[in-house]
């Protein structure tokens, strides 16, 4: 809650005094309650100056308070207005507004004057302000004929409104036919007078409907004056015809249209005066013609301007000072200055004011006997005149009042007496207006009473002041106490705070400051108390603030803002944009403790504001959102200083979009060589606008300018105007000069040539030159086309020349070029190299060596040696026309290389042949060697087939490459069990001229591993590697399973299950009795029953069934390789032993033998089968 806090305190002299505020008897702002006798009190009057709509009908307000509630009479320009007369007035009831009714008849100038309501009762009267009644006026423009007005270029002009006066004065503003304002600028202004002002007019200046209008608001009417034409005329344009019949009279003003310095159209001469009322507009105004246009500054000749309170208006034409006063008096100066001259006017400025308070009469409510004062000061230039009244009657005339006594502004009131009840009025004025103030003596005698509602709980932030009202009344001024608690001693005044209205303040509000107070008002007539209850709450908190966030434009941010708050207190967070609602749109998404924008734009910059409200305080936090992106275009490209070679190009930067600009690149279009083509020109640093470019010659440039900042680069500014350059002869040759024959008798010459960019000018020739670098000749030219090549023909083979290419147009030649050197044409070479002989390294490789031929022969450039080399084929292929030959070249002039990747035991033939620019040579005599034998490669296949139990048998095929003669094969195996691990290996030579081979005496249901590997005179060659599986007795496994499905076998294994149960039941319960029973039985191992027999789908062997990959079979394989069934884990069944087993007794029943029989161990995986138990074994150990 929201407590006010009256300006003006109180506090008790130090020590501990009981806070007992003694009130002043002469407190002028205490409210009479309204059910005690009271005079009247003015509480609503229409303004002085009542300016009324003649349409509606006309209410004159005036209302008053008091008690008894007074009657209301009138007056109408000084004399009684006696509204039972005239039946279109009436007054309403319990009220003493009156309302003319003349929308049913009558009229509003009918009514015009001065009126003034007079509130009485009988303890007095209060009467109204003079309220003057005017109806508005909206009154039609006066018929005229306007000539059009025709007159020079640059001459000035002033088009008149004078607009009809209205009441109140009319809104004056010009516009065309179309009521479309016309457009204003330092030329061309609008006046306060409402005239329209030209600095100098311009042809397009000219039209036929300058329209001032004229608006008038109170009745919503707006009123036009005729059209005005005007036609402005260049000079030039007045043909001899013309100026014979036109005098200079006949053109508007007389003022030449040259430039010329400016004068002042209003105000006229070099000073005036200007007076302006306290409070009001101070508006100055300045306008000056003149060519150029002259610009307007103003000054204070005395002092500076006001900075919160001047305002320019109207292109600097007119300064503006709001809430004037005397300081603001002094001399103003305007200034109108053009490239002619400086002109002058000074205004002197003069406030003055109407009366304004200084203290307005206040309410005086005294008991009788007491004393007391009304005070009436007022202010104003010139000082206004101060008179008193008594109940509308001027206080000269009124009834004598021994109690009161005038002084001046004052009136003191001594002993006063019920009677000494009036209202007063004090009347300030002087020329520009005045001051009328009701303020009444009531006098009473009244015991205290408390106006606070009992009870009131006053809720306030911890660590605030809290106010606690006890607002009071009585006659005379009671004093006031407050209490903490039922049973608390007075408030002192080292904690609190005592204001004069009865609010107890407490300046630092705590948890302890928790309770009930109590206020007592006194007087000689009585007593009243008030109890009021406070309560502290904790203060709300932002405990996590939004940040501050840059984003890139198109992105999404979040904002959080979580608030902690009292428990008791229910806080209302809202988000804010630059103090504003956020944009009702969807991207804002406004969560518990979040907000979140998404697909930002520019727009979305700004301070967000995160506001937590609860009904007794509010916090806030904010962060500013900055919206980056790459920059906008330049704009406004222009090109100043334009010279042959240079041009100045100056822009205006884009929004840098938050993100400083760091750089400026410039490109240029050649449109008249790569119209559409963009080159980069230069780059310039982020805080320049403007680049000095050089220039090329005969180039039509167009220029674009691109920003550039942290985020990226911006688009092209739009291109700037053509800028074309004159011609000049080259600055530059081609480049990339060559001359190489294309033919033994011929020179072709070829160079780059100039781009349109480079060609300075039309008619871009090139001059060709040559001559031999090793002859006297002298240089033979000749001027070509705009080509890249010229050939000369008729040369010698191979001779090196000098060549120079110089680039012309129609300006001139190009500096002088440089010289390069050429040769030309080539043509085979004609010797063969000699002296050829090969060395044999190893099996792949050897070594060639030769003689160089004689440089002369080569007619060429020397490229190189090249070496044919190939393999005598057997005799069915040497009857083929086509023998693949191999070819190995050697840069340069060497004259050895080397022959790799030969291959073994093989005849070669090679001859070398020296290679030119324009080919090979003849080839030299062929020479024969041949490479000794090599390792084979590996056998080009290994396949197992016709595995049986015991044997395996092995094929494959000679290795495709044996690279000499095979002496022998290497087999190479090993078994590997379930566990994958290798066995022993077997070494065995096979003989060179077997492809087959069987091994026998292998173990059955066993995986082997082979390698194998073939072998010449020059070693072993690379192995191949395999793995198989030898198979299963197919008899055994069949039996197993025939047995195992049995009918009688299952029945006899139930049985020896049943036998052994009932013996061990028996032992048991002889064992229970503590007899000693002696037992001896031999018990023949039994199969366990439970073994199913083997599943058809169970029984395959061998669980190798990748061929194509040689690993050894995975541990826990479904079935193992030998067919075998494992025993199901039985630790409670004597069948789990094997047979032999003797089992003894003790003679308390108990087991004393131990088991001579090991229990039959699970097969290995790999072992060999005949180890392996089966049903077979189980059911011989009965038989």
């Amino acid at each position: 809650m929201q407590l006010k806090i009256m300006p003006k305190k109180k506090r008790l002299s130090a020590g501990r005094v009981p806070l007992i505020l003694f009130l002043c008897q002469m407190i002028s702002a205490l409210d009479v309650p309204l059910d005690l006798v009271q005079p009247p009190t003015i509480t609503q009057q229409s303004p002085k100056d009542y300016i009324v709509d003649p349409r509606e009908n006309i209410v004159i307000q005036c209302e008053a308070q008091g008690k008894p509630p007074p009657s209301f009479s009138w007056t109408r320009n000084g004399t009684h207005f006696d509204i039972d007369k005239d039946p279109l007035v009436t007054m309403k009831a319990g009220s003493g507004t009156l309302i003319m009714n003349i929308m049913s008849e009558g009229k509003a100038e009918t009514y015009e004057g001065v009126y003034q309501c007079t509130a009485r009762n009988e303890r007095g009267a209060a009467v109204s302000n003079n309220i003057v009644v005017r109806p508005s006026r909206s009154p039609l423009w006066t018929k005229e004929k306007l000539e059009p007005i025709t007159l020079r270029s640059g001459q000035s002009l002033v088009l008149p409104c004078r607009p009809p006066i209205g009441l109140p004065p009319a809104i004056i503003f010009w516009m065309d036919n179309s009521f479309q304002r016309l457009p204003q600028s330092e030329r061309v202004s609008q006046g306060l007078n409402g005239d329209l002002y030209f600095s100098n007019v311009l042809p397009e200046d000219s039209r036929e409907d300058y329209i001032c209008y004229a608006r008038f608001n109170h009745t919503q009417t707006i009123q036009q004056k005729q059209p005005i034409s005007v036609k402005v005329i260049l000079v030039d344009e007045l043909n001899d015809t013309i100026a014979a019949n036109l005098s200079d009279t006949e053109v508007y003003g007389a003022k030449s249209s040259r430039e010329r310095p400016p004068t002042f159209l209003t105000p006229q001469g070099n000073a005036s005066n200007k007076e302006e009322l306290r409070g009001n507009v101070l508006s100055l105004e300045c306008i000056a013609e003149g060519l150029p246009t002259p610009v307007i500054y103003w000054i204070k000749e005395d002092g500076t301007l006001p900075i919160n309170r001047t305002f320019y208006r109207n292109f600097q034409k007119t300064l503006q000072i709001t809430q004037v006063s005397e300081a603001d008096s002094g001399k103003y100066q305007c200034i109108a200055k053009n490239a002619l001259g400086v002109i002058h006017h000074t205004i002197s400025v003069t406030v003055k004011a109407a009366p304004y308070w200084i203290m307005a009469p206040q309410n005086l409510v005294l008991s009788p006997g007491e004393d007391g004062a009304l005070i009436c000061r007022a202010n104003g230039n010139p000082k206004p005149r101060i008179s008193w009244l008594s109940n509308g009657v001027p206080i000269e005339i009124a009834p004598d009042d021994p109690s009161r006594k005038i002084n001046g502004d004052t009136i003191i009131f001594s002993s006063v007496q019920e009677r000494s009840s009036a209202v007063y009025q004090c009347n300030a004025s002087n020329e520009y207006g005045y001051l009328l103030g009701n303020a009444f003596v009531n006098v009473l005698a009244e015991p205290p009473r408390i106006l606070t509602s009992e009870n009131t709980l006053y809720q306030v932030i911890a660590n605030r002041p809290a106010l606690l009202d006890c607002a009071f009344f009585g006659s005379p001024l009671p004093t006031i106490e407050w209490f903490k608690g039922t049973k608390g001693s007075a408030l002192r005044e080292d904690t609190y705070v005592l204001h004069e209205n009865g609010t107890l303040e407490i300046p630092v509000a705590q948890k302890d400051s928790t309770g009930t107070y109590t206020c007592v008002a006194r007087n000689k007539l009585g007593m009243a108390k008030n109890e009021v209850h406070l309560e502290i709450k904790d203060p709300t908190r932002i405990i996590k603030q939004p940040e501050y966030a840059v984003v890139q434009r198109g992105s999404t941010v979040s904002f959080e803002c979580k608030v902690k708050h009292d428990h008791t207190l229910i806080p209302t967070v809202i988000w804010l944009k630059d103090n504003g609602e956020l944009p009702s749109d969807g991207r804002f998404t406004v969560d518990k403790d979040q907000l979140v924008v998404a697909d930002v734009s520019d727009n979305d910059g700004g301070t967000y504001t995160c506001l937590a409200n609860t009904t007794l305080d509010n916090v806030s936090a904010s962060a500013v959102l900055s919206v980056v992106d790459v920059p906008n275009p330049p704009f406004d490209l222009e090109l100043t200083d334009q010279l042959d070679k240079s041009v100045q190009l100056s822009w205006t930067p884009g929004d840098d979009n938050n993100s400083p600009i760091t750089k400026f690149i410039i490109e240029y279009e050649d449109a008249m060589h790569e119209a559409g083509l963009w080159h980069h020109q230069t780059e310039v640093p982020g805080t320049q606008t403007t680049a000095q470019l050089k220039l090329s010659p005969y180039v039509n440039y167009s220029f674009r300018v691109m920003a550039e900042n942290s985020l990226g680069r911006s688009l092209p500014s739009e291109a700037s105007e053509q800028y074309l350059t004159k011609a000049a002869e080259p600055d530059k040759n081609p480049v990339t000069v060559e001359g190489l024959g294309s033919e033994p008798d011929n020179l072709v010459i070829t160079w780059q040539p100039l781009n349109g960019f480079e060609s300075n000018g039309p008619g871009l020739q090139y001059k060709v030159s040559w001559r031999q670098k090793d002859g006297d000749d002298e240089w033979t030219s000749v001027v070509v086309a705009n080509v890249s090549k010229y050939i000369v023909s008729g040369t010698p083979t191979f001779v090196p020349y000098l060549i120079k290419v110089q680039a012309l147009n129609d300006v001139g030649f190009a500096p002088e070029p440089a010289v390069v050197m050429g040769h030309s044409g080539e043509d085979l070479p004609m010797v063969a190299p000699g002296n050829v002989h090969v060395t044999v390294v190893n099996s792949t490789l050897a070594e060639v060596h030769w003689d160089p031929v004689p440089l002369k022969s080569v007619r060429g450039h020397l490229q190189g040696y090249r070496i044919y080399y190939w393999t005598d084929q057997n005799s069915s292929k040497r009857n083929r026309r086509h023998i693949e030959k191999k070819i190995l070249t050697f840069q340069g002039s060497k004259t050895h290389g080397m022959l790799p990747g030969l291959e073994p035991f093989s005849h070669y033939t090679l001859n070398v042949r020296v290679v030119n620019g324009k080919g090979e040579g003849p080839a030299s005599p062929d020479r024969v060697f041949h490479t000794p034998e090599g390792v084979p490669s590996a056998p080009s296949s290994l396949k197992i087939v016709n595995p049986t139990l015991d044997s395996l048998t092995l094929e494959w095929d000679p290795p495709s490459h044996p690279n000499g003669i095979l002496t022998e094969y290497t087999l190479k195996y090993q078994p590997i069990n379930l566990t994958h691990e290798l066995g022993p290996l077997v070494d065995l030579k096979i003989p060179a001229n077997k492809t087959r081979w069987t091994l026998k005496n292998l173990n059955f249901s066993t995986r082997y591993k082979f390698y194998f590997y073939a072998q010449t005179s020059a070693g072993s060659g690379s192995q191949i590697t395999e793995e198989a599986v030898t198979t299963v007795d197919e008899a055994m496994a069949s039996r197993q399973v025939d047995i195992a499905t049995q009918g009688w076998f299952i029945g006899l294994m139930c049985a020896v299950a049943l036998l052994i149960l009932i013996l061990l039941i028996v032992c048991f319960i002889r064992r229970n009795k503590g007899g000693k029973y002696p037992v001896k039985e031999k018990e023949d191992a039994h199969p366990d029953p439970e073994i199913q027999p083997m599943k058809e789908d169970d029984g395959t062997f061998g669980e190798y069934s990748d061929a194509e990959d040689h690993k050894p079979l995975k541990k826990g394989s479904r079935t193992p390789s030998d067919r075998t069934v494992k025993k199901e884990d039985s630790d409670d069944s004597l069948v789990d032993y094997g047979e032999g087993v003797n089992g003894q007794f003790n003679e308390d029943g108990s087991f004393i033998g131990q088991y001579s029989g090991k229990k039959e161990k699970e097969p290995a995986e790999g072992n060999e089968s005949s180890e392996a138990p089966s049903p077979v074994n189980a059911m011989n150990s009965f038989v």
